[in-house]
């Protein structure tokens, strides 16, 4: 049997379903239909999506857009905000410890988190999130930096418990 042919050999008539495999079941039975549902059944969910996408890309650009950090031998600053913008300055002997973590999916995008716990008033706690290095490397490189920030400066820790 051609899939222009029905069951009884006959010219199907144009547009007409035709049988799935051409198999036929008990009694003469066949299959008109097997499938799936499509995973997107309406243009309306496609627009929904699309729509959420966009907002979701939005809300992105503007909470991480409009972060800039910028790290030197003496200071850390960020700089946040698309149209007001906040500047804040933490000069590194301020700086008591650091907490590097780097997370499943940011190990796999190359981006990774340093939250800095401070001696400072204002901001006791510095999260630099989304780093795109290696977050272990400057790690490194700030801790060094700090200690020879704490050293020019005559700066010392001292424990009491």
């Amino acid at each position: 049997m051609t899939t222009a042919q029905n069951a009884g050999g006959a010219a199907a008539p144009p547009g007409a379903i035709q049988p799935a495999g051409g198999s036929a079941l008990a009694g003469g039975e066949q299959v008109i239909y097997e499938g799936e549902p499509a995973l997107v059944s309406s243009i309306g969910i496609v627009f929904l999506l699309i729509l959420t996408a966009g907002l979701a890309g939005i809300w992105l650009y503007f909470a991480r857009g409009g972060t800039k950090y910028k790290i030197t031998t003496q200071r850390v600053v960020v700089d946040r905000g698309i149209f007001s913008k906040k500047m804040e300055q933490l000069e590194l002997y301020r700086i008591n410890d650091f907490t590097v973590d780097r997370p499943f999916g940011q190990r796999l995008l190359g981006t990774g988190n340093i939250t800095l716990t401070t001696f400072d008033k204002t901001t006791p706690v510095v999260h630099l999130g989304g780093l795109k290095t290696d977050v272990v490397k400057l790690y490194e490189t700030m801790r060094s930096a700090v200690e020879a920030s704490k050293q020019s400066r005559g700066v010392r820790m001292v424990d009491m418990e």
